[in-house]
């Protein structure tokens, strides 16, 4: 088993590469650079001041050298910017400049916030953590009790009009469940039992320990219902097709020959069984919560998390905060892919990949 993990650490080095080679391509291949952006924002600046002067009363003679002026500096401007982000250097010294300050997790500085891109993701990340786990939380606990039961009443009533459900709430999209949570629960047209904003409110450091408690679920209610209401349709299904395959293999019909009730059966001997690729595939339904699907929910919240940081660097083409941010989702991703394999073992002993590769 050490060796495979080795092997699997090592394989993750090529595979972070290519990841970070081929958006490094994309991302360079874009219109509009930050050099570009920057330029946007300081021609407008000069514009209105230049819309100034004239309507002051300038003379076209005036207006004319003015406009000159503003262009040679706009050029000159544009040179130094270009010279001091290191834009002048070709793309694959760049790249490779790159690569090796995040061998030291060194993830540069963004270009429109001045701060450190760690520190931004950072500062984040809490939002984006506490969205992404209590939500997996919640469809975990609701999703594999609720598939064990369809599946020992397959086909009964239940089985049918809880199928139902879990597919409506499938084809509700988060963002939509989520204006209507805020109309109905915050204030839109009913009740105002939640806020609206936030993950706390203003005055959470003058709270008591269970206020703060009280405080922080409060606030983070709607934003997870939200998020989880297109989850449970997947995993409830999966698990009750897990437990209806091993339902109907040979040992179980052997067990209950043998006089085993079926709690035993169930819990003793299907249960580990049926669960194994739905524990093992936490880590991946975790990540895919944490990183994916929380932009439009954090919009419609107010919430400061990783989605948003994301969505303003791509619109803001601030390239050392979406390289910094992709290397670091990219590297979480693959450590999160090695451990839900790992899972397979605790959940099932019998499992060893370093035997069957070798």
């Amino acid at each position: 088993m050490a060796s495979y993990i080795v092997r699997r650490l090592l394989l993750m080095i090529p595979t972070l590469l290519g990841i970070l080679l081929l958006n490094f391509i994309i991302v360079q291949a874009a219109p509009g650079g930050p050099i570009d952006q920057m330029m946007a924002r300081f021609e407008g600046l000069n514009s209105n001041a230049s819309t100034g002067l004239e309507s002051g009363g300038a003379d076209g003679n005036n207006s004319g050298g003015n406009a000159q002026r503003l262009r040679g500096v706009n050029d000159e401007l544009r040179q130094q910017l270009t010279e001091e982000y290191g834009f002048d250097k070709p793309a694959w010294e760049r790249f490779g400049l790159m690569l090796k300050d995040y061998a030291t997790f060194d993830l540069g500085e963004s270009l429109f916030r001045g701060q450190p891109v760690l520190d931004l993701v950072l500062d984040r990340l809490p939002v984006s953590i506490s969205l992404g786990l209590w939500t997996t939380l919640l469809v975990y606990l609701i999703s594999i009790p609720l598939g064990i039961r369809k599946a020992l009443r397959h086909g009964s009533a239940f089985d049918v009009w809880s199928s139902g459900a879990v597919v409506v709430g499938y084809a509700i999209p988060g963002f939509l469940f989520a204006i209507l949570l805020i109309v109905v629960f915050a204030g839109g047209s009913y009740w105002n039992w939640f806020p609206l904003r936030g993950l706390t409110s203003s005055n959470f450091s003058e709270l008591s320990l269970l206020g703060k408690i009280q405080d922080y679920f409060w606030h983070i209610t709607l934003p997870v219902l939200a998020s989880a209401i297109g989850s449970f349709a997947t995993l409830t299904m999966l698990t009750k097709n897990s437990f209806l395959d091993e339902i109907h293999k040979q040992y179980v019909l052997t067990a209950r020959a043998k006089g085993a009730s079926d709690r035993r059966v169930l819990y003793g001997h299907v249960f580990r069984n049926a669960m194994l690729i739905i524990i093992a595939g936490l880590p991946s339904a975790l990540i895919g919560i944490l990183f994916t699907g929380s932009l439009l929910i954090e919009v419609i919240f107010s919430l400061n998390g990783l989605g948003l940081l994301g969505f303003e660097a791509v619109m803001q083409r601030d390239y050392p905060l979406i390289f910094g941010t992709l290397y670091l989702y990219t590297l979480i991703g693959l450590v999160l892919k090695l451990i839900s394999d790992l899972t397979y073992v605790w959940v099932d002993p019998r499992i060893d990949f370093g035997t069957r590769e070798s």
